[in-house]
């Protein structure tokens, strides 16, 4: 064997040994880039999102749903009315799914490891329920006093004066 061989065969190991750590650089320079146009391709679509602003009517009912973050058809299922209900029906289903899900009052605490005998999640979504109905009633009679108060100040024409005699 010439030293060239040697040298030869030696390089060719060297190679075979770097080949490997090259290759997981490569991969991970490769991942990197993917990860990277995704992000980038994530933030222009998070833009395009802010600035698209979906068309709603503009109604106070709308207002009333983002305010309150609940339809009028979700308070009365949680409530569990119908609609047409009077509103101290609605009320009496409150008040017994308060007392449902309000925490105790007990006068020697709870130990600490014992889990909760109440729900702050479903207390919070009741009390929005009657919130969103409370505001619908309210909408609804200032529509009817409006709508009665203009037809009150507006005079008839049939008991209006004629200009002869």
């Amino acid at each position: 064997m010439s030293v060239v061989d040697i040298v030869d065969k030696q390089s060719r190991q060297c190679a075979k040994n770097l080949s490997g750590p090259r290759i997981v650089v490569q991969i991970l320079i490769l991942g990197g880039q993917i990860f990277g146009k995704a992000l980038l391709e994530a933030g222009r679509q998070a833009v395009k999102n802010a600035k698209y602003r979906p068309a709603t009517s503009g109604s106070i009912t709308d207002t009333l749903t983002r305010d309150h973050r609940m339809t009028l058809d979700e308070a009365y299922l949680i409530l569990n009315l119908k609609r047409g209900d009077p509103m101290e029906k609605a009320l009496e289903h409150y008040e017994h799914l308060y007392k449902a899900n309000a925490p105790p009052v007990i006068d020697p605490p709870p130990p600490k490891n014992s889990p909760p005998m109440h729900s702050h999640y479903l207390l919070s979504k009741v009390v929005r329920a009657k919130e969103r109905m409370e505001a619908e009633v309210k909408l609804t009679s200032e529509e009817e006093a409006r709508h009665t108060g203009s037809n009150a100040s507006s005079p008839s024409s049939s008991s209006a004066p004629s200009g002869r005699p």
